[in-house]
């Protein structure tokens, strides 16, 4: 699983880095973004929507999610 640090990263960064890694993801594979600001969390569920992907999202501190995307089989 590739981790893509967006901790201190305001949108719409995260949904860019994640669209720079698009290409290179593949079917079964997931990539986990790391995030600390709420907002995000929209902004990549639409995202993902929109390009056929999943996301799983875990609150795993208080205010610090990850946010796990894989290709929809």
């Amino acid at each position: 699983m590739v981790k893509i640090d967006c901790l201190g990263d305001m949108c719409p960064v995260p949904v860019l880095r994640l669209k720079n890694v698009m290409d290179s993801l593949r079917k079964g594979e997931e990539y986990m973004l790391v995030t600390d600001h709420s907002c995000t969390i929209f902004n990549i569920e639409a995202f993902c929507k929109a390009n056929n992907l999943s996301c799983d999202i875990d609150e795993v501190i208080n205010g610090i999610w990850e946010i796990t995307i894989s290709v929809n089989k």
